[in-house]
Formats: C-alpha cells, sequence, structure tokens
C-alpha cells in the first residue's frame, strides 16, 4: 500500500477525534496529514512528507482555527450571566429593606440576596422592587 493511503487514513482518524472533541485543535493535524498525502502522491521523501505535515498543520492552527472558531461563535458578546443577569429583574422585599437598622433582603427566582435602596429610603417586606446594580453580594433596588 502506498505511504499517501496511510496519510489519507490519518487524516480520517484526526477528523474522527476531532468530532469527539471540542476546539478545532485535532482538525489542523487532519489538515497536515491531508497536505503530507499530497505530498507522498507525488513522490517526494518521508522527510519531505513529515516537513509539510507539520508546516501545514501550524498553518492551519495559524489561520484556519481562529476563523472557524470565530465563525461558530455566534453568541452575543453582552449577553449577561450570573448575578450580572439579575440587573432589571423584578423582586420581592422578603425583609424590609431600611439603612438606618442595616437592614433588607430581596427574592428573586427562589434565591435571597441582601438589598439596600437606591434612593435609601424605608422599602416595606412584600413590595415589589426592581434591581438596579449590585456590589458583589448585595443588590441595589428601587
Amino acid at each position: 500500500m502506498e505511504i499517501y493511503y496511510y496519510w489519507l487514513i490519518a487524516a480520517i482518524v484526526l477528523v474522527i477525534a476531532e468530532i469527539a472533541t471540542a476546539g478545532f485543535g485535532v482538525i489542523c493535524f487532519a489538515i497536515g496529514a491531508l497536505g503530507a498525502a499530497v505530498a507522498s502522491y507525488f513522490d517526494l521523501s518521508f522527510t519531505w512528507q513529515l516537513g509539510i505535515f507539520a508546516i501545514v498543520s501550524m498553518l492551519a492552527f495559524i489561520f484556519v482555527r481562529p476563523f472557524v472558531l470565530r465563525l461558530l461563535d455566534k453568541r452575543s458578546k453582552d449577553v449577561k450571566t450570573n448575578a450580572d443577569a439579575l440587573i432589571g429583574r423584578k423582586a420581592v422585599v422578603s425583609e424590609t429593606i431600611d439603612a438606618a437598622a442595616h437592614t433588607g433582603r430581596v427574592a428573586v427566582d427562589g434565591d435571597d440576596w441582601k438589598a439596600v435602596s437606591e434612593e435609601g429610603r424605608v422599602i416595606e417586606k412584600g413590595s415589589e422592587v426592581t434591581i438596579v446594580g449590585r456590589d458583589s453580594l448585595i443588590v441595589t433596588v428601587k
């Protein structure tokens, strides 16, 4: 069997390995194996084949991988997650918010957060408020 068949088999195995992983790293080696298969088809020495494999793989890492990752990353960059996602949400006061007494808690989605009033006024238990900011584990409401 010709050597380029081995390079093609290696490329296929690497593509299958890429399917099982995420990150588009292994596919770069598959592209390099295809380059080496072409070199083998044209009867270049094994040293040249290895060199072409290395160079093509490196070029794929530099040019192809970042392009594919950008192409597939369709998420919005301004999606808020974790505690930042609370800002703008409605909450119910579960403990009267009073800056003078250093008390205040709000419930949102089953979680209870320490809260302070944006204006510094007293907000009674059971009131509906809007979360306007957060500082660590303390949310600011109005």
